[in-house]
C-alpha cells in the first residue's frame, strides 16, 4: 500500500492513504486541516452542518493547509441544493458523498472536475456507483460508527466482496484504528483506509470533551446498531439507546421513532456533551481506543505500526 503505484495516493495527491472520515460534530476544519498537514487526507463533515457553517469550515481549511482536503456530503440532506453551491463556489476539488443514491450527482460533480468517492455498505452498492462514475468506494463495513448498512456486512468479508465487484479504487472503513487493521485491510484488497472513531476522539475533533472520555472509557459491547427501521446507527449504549431499545420492544411505528429522535440529537450528546440523552455514535473499535491525541499522532502511530508489520511479514 505504500507503494508509488498506489492508486489512493495518486488519486488524492497524498503522502499516505489514510482518509479521516467526514463525521458530523466530529470533522470541522481543524480536524481535516490536521490529517491533510501529516499527509493523509482530511474531510469536513457537512452532515452537521448549515451552509453557511460548511463555507465558513472550507474557507478556514483552505487557510490551514496548502495541502488536498475533501468534504463529505451526506445525500440525503436537506440544503442538498445549497451545498453543492458552495462546494461549486470554494471549488473543492475532492467531495465523498454517503447516504444517498450516487446517480443524482455524480455526474454534476465529475462535470466540475470533481474527484467524486461514495460511501457503500455492499457489493451491489458498489457497482451502482461505479456505473453511476464515481472514481473510488469506501466499503464501510458493520463495525462503524455512526449510520451503517442494513446488511449489517463485516469489514472482514465486505472488502473482499467489493473488491471482487468493482475496479475503480476500495478504501476499507469500519473497525480501521491501527496499523494492524490497514495492513489487514490490504490483505483484503483494500488500496486505503477510512478512519472514524480514533480520529473522532483526536485533539482537534470538534466533539465535546465529555463525548471524548465516554469514547475513550468504553468497552467491549458497549456499542450497538439501532434505529433499523429509520436509518441502522451504531450508538453507545445510554439512557436515549435504552429508550429506543424499549419503543423498538413495544412495537413503535417509524413515526414515533422520529418523534423520539427528535432533532439535535446527535448534536446534544456528541457536541453539547449529554452524555443520557444525547445520540453517541462511535465504532466498535471505541474499545480498543486509550487516549486522545493530535490528530498528526494518530495518524504517523498507524503508519509506523503498518510499515513495520509489513517489513516483518514480507521481509
Amino acid at each position: 500500500m505504500n507503494s508509488s503505484d498506489n492508486r489512493v495516493k495518486s488519486l488524492f495527491k497524498i503522502e499516505v492513504p489514510i482518509v479521516q472520515a467526514g463525521m458530523v460534530w466530529c470533522s470541522g476544519w481543524r480536524l481535516a486541516s490536521a490529517v491533510s498537514n501529516a499527509g493523509g487526507l482530511g474531510l469536513i463533515g457537512a452532515g452537521s452542518m448549515h451552509p453557511e457553517i460548511l463555507q465558513e469550515n472550507i474557507q478556514k481549511c483552505k487557510a490551514a493547509t496548502t495541502k488536498p482536503f475533501g468534504v463529505n456530503v451526506p445525500l440525503l440532506y436537506p440544503e442538498i441544493d445549497k451545498v453543492m453551491d458552495i462546494l461549486f463556489q470554494e471549488e473543492v476539488k475532492i467531495v465523498f458523498t454517503s447516504a444517498g443514491n450516487p446517480v443524482t450527482w455524480t455526474s454534476i460533480l465529475k462535470q466540475k472536475g470533481i474527484t467524486v468517492v461514495h460511501v457503500i455498505s455492499s457489493s451491489k452498492f458498489a457497482r451502482k456507483a461505479e456505473d453511476a462514475g464515481v472514481d473510488a468506494v469506501v466499503a464501510e463495513g458493520f463495525e462503524a460508527g455512526g449510520h451503517n448498512g442494513r446488511e449489517e456486512t463485516t469489514t472482514l468479508v465486505l472488502i473482499p466482496l467489493v473488491k471482487q465487484a468493482v475496479s475503480i479504487p476500495v478504501m476499507a472503513a469500519g473497525g480501521i484504528a491501527s496499523g494492524k487493521a490497514i495492513l489487514a485491510a490490504q490483505a483484503l484488497g483494500a488500496e486505503g483506509v477510512q478512519v472514524g472513531s480514533r480520529f473522532a476522539v483526536s485533539i482537534e475533533s470538534s466533539a465535546h470533551e465529555n463525548f471524548k472520555k465516554k469514547v475513550i472509557e468504553s468497552e467491549e459491547g458497549h456499542t450497538a446498531l439501532t434505529l433499523k427501521q429509520l436509518a441502522p446507527v451504531r450508538l453507545i449504549k445510554n439512557n436515549f439507546y435504552q429508550k429506543v431499545v424499549q419503543a423498538e420492544m413495544q412495537g413503535a411505528t417509524k413515526e414515533e421513532l422520529i418523534a423520539l429522535l427528535g432533532k439535535r440529537r446527535a448534536k446534544y450528546g456528541i457536541f453539547e456533551g449529554d452524555l443520557d440523552e444525547g445520540e453517541l455514535e462511535i465504532g466498535q473499535v471505541s474499545a480498543a481506543l486509550q487516549k486522545i491525541q493530535p490528530a498528526s499522532e494518530i495518524l504517523y502511530e498507524m503508519w509506523t505500526e503498518y510499515l513495520q508489520l509489513k517489513k516483518n511479514l514480507c521481509p
